[in-house]
């Protein structure tokens, strides 16, 4: 059975929280170019790097920290 996940207000994409309250984590097998194309921003890395290989490589855990950076790197 599936569990009903409450979507995010105010977000640019359609993000979800947790039973928590909290904004579930993106998934580390994310493509890096997918995320790229939905936030308008370029990590300067192939898009086809996973979400979780950019964290490691950044040290930032959070969407919002990368994409920050990404765009503050344009």
């Amino acid at each position: 059975m599936s569990e009903h996940h409450e979507r995010a207000k105010n977000m640019h994409a359609d993000r979800t929280r947790d039973n928590d309250g909290e904004l579930r984590q993106k998934r580390g097998d994310t493509h890096v170019g997918n995320i790229e194309r939905e936030y308008g921003v370029d990590f300067g890395v192939r898009s086809d790097m996973r979400l979780d290989t950019l964290r490691e490589k950044t040290g930032l855990n959070s969407i919002e920290d990368l994409i920050s950076r990404g765009r503050k790197e344009r």
